[in-house]
């Protein structure tokens, strides 16, 4: 007997992962479906606890985000379910996308909801997502709900775009300029150092650090460069974890600027899919405990589980959101015009456009700060370097004379 990984999908809707022994995959799958589950993939081997960076979660974003724009505006049209699915399986640009749409188009065939069919692929519709549909599916408006999702989708697209391309030219800024530096050490002094060496004249004290520093780089940096790797792989591995995460998030929001803009994109988040959910009558606590598992910070994530229970008890959102300290102040009060106006929806989709202002303002800032701080670093480390080998040249010179 043969060890197989699969996923399937329970009852319930939600994905079970796991092994099997069997002696194939058929059987497998049979032994599955006798257990009350739907099996999406088996395959043989157990399944790796070590993952690998998962990359292109944008262009996987992009894809649900003009799927749900399609399907909106192809369901507003009076287009069946399926027939909408079948469009925009065909309209979808990548092969990987348009087999996850086709699996969903056959398993709705097979007598599944759209909510179910979307919850067996957890790594492009979200929680919030498959509540979304199922909340529409369950109230026969299925057309409006697919709008906001699309409106949701396509505003936390746009921030997370700005986000990106507004770091791209710093994370440039500082891999050329220590790339210039190093190279400046490894080949550029050494050229320098030996004619200063023939010359057999006492070199001043800066010159000799600089010549140390080019001698130290070129005889450990391999060594250097393989402890970053490791250190950046142990990081990365320690982060996965629970505590690890927990950690780091931490640090992340006590950073200088920085942090201030990820707290307010992540507040820009939680209220955006709040005002999704809220406005489409989903309760309140279901609605926090939707939202808060898309948080990127899990510091702020495991703050709204005070929040929720503080709703428990009546005492509305905005008090215990006030509480956590984990959220900016402004979103307590605008929480609070909100209960009292009983426009709380509304409340949310104002906090939303706020915040995500804010985040771009604040990311601008950082950027400002940023990038004149590490060209001025990476000129006064140039400037010195080439102030000690003019030092040892005029030194050369005096001597001479």
């Amino acid at each position: 007997m043969a060890t197989f990984s699969y996923r399937a999908v329970a009852a319930d809707g939600k994905l079970r992962t796991g092994t099997l022994a069997g002696l194939s995959d058929r059987v497998v799958a049979q032994e599955l479906k006798r257990q009350g589950l739907t099996p999406i993939a088996v395959s043989e081997g157990a399944a790796r606890s070590l993952r690998l960076p998962r990359f292109g979660r944008g262009r996987r974003a992009r894809d649900v985000l003009f799927f749900t724009q399609e399907l909106s505006t192809l369901l507003d049209a009076g287009v069946p379910l399926d027939r909408a699915l079948s469009i925009t399986a065909d309209l979808s640009e990548r092969p990987q996308f348009r087999e996850v749409v086709g699996e969903v188009l056959r398993s709705i065939k097979g007598g599944r909801s759209l909510g179910d069919s979307l919850a067996a692929y957890p790594d492009h519709f979200s929680q919030l997502y498959v509540n979304m549909i199922r909340s529409g599916e369950a109230s026969g408006s299925l057309g409006v709900v697919t709008a906001r999702l699309a409106e949701f989708e396509r505003s936390r697209d746009e921030l997370r775009s700005y986000i990106v391309s507004s770091m791209v030219y710093p994370a440039l800024l500082v891999l050329v300029g220590t790339g210039s530096i190093l190279l400046l050490l490894y080949f550029v002094i050494p050229r320098f150092a030996a004619v200063f060496t023939e010359s057999r004249i006492p070199m001043p004290l800066p010159t000799q650090i600089l010549m140390q520093a080019s001698e130290l780089v070129k005889s450990y940096g391999w060594i250097a460069v393989l402890g970053l790797v490791a250190g950046l792989v142990a990081g990365r591995v320690f982060i996965r974890t629970p505590r690890g995460k927990l950690a780091w998030d931490r640090v992340r929001l006590r950073l200088p600027v920085l942090g201030d803009a990820l707290r307010k994109a992540d507040t820009a988040r939680f209220a955006r899919s709040m005002s999704t959910l809220v406005a489409n009558a989903v309760p309140l606590v279901q609605a926090i405990s939707i939202a808060r598992a898309i948080l990127a910070n899990q510091v702020i994530a495991n703050s709204l589980e005070s929040v929720a229970q503080g709703v428990k008890r009546g005492e509305g959102i905005a008090g215990p959101l006030r509480r956590t300290r984990q959220f900016p102040a402004l979103a307590g009060h605008l929480l609070s015009v909100g209960e009292e106006t009983g426009r709380l929806d509304q409340m949310f989709a104002r906090m939303a456009d706020i915040f995500e202002k804010d985040t771009r303002e604040s990311v601008k800032r950082f950027t400002s700060l940023f990038e004149p701080l590490v060209i001025l670093f990476m000129g006064v480390v140039v400037g010195a370097m080439i102030l000690s080998i003019m030092l040892a040249i005029t030194s050369i010179n005096q001597i001479a004379m």
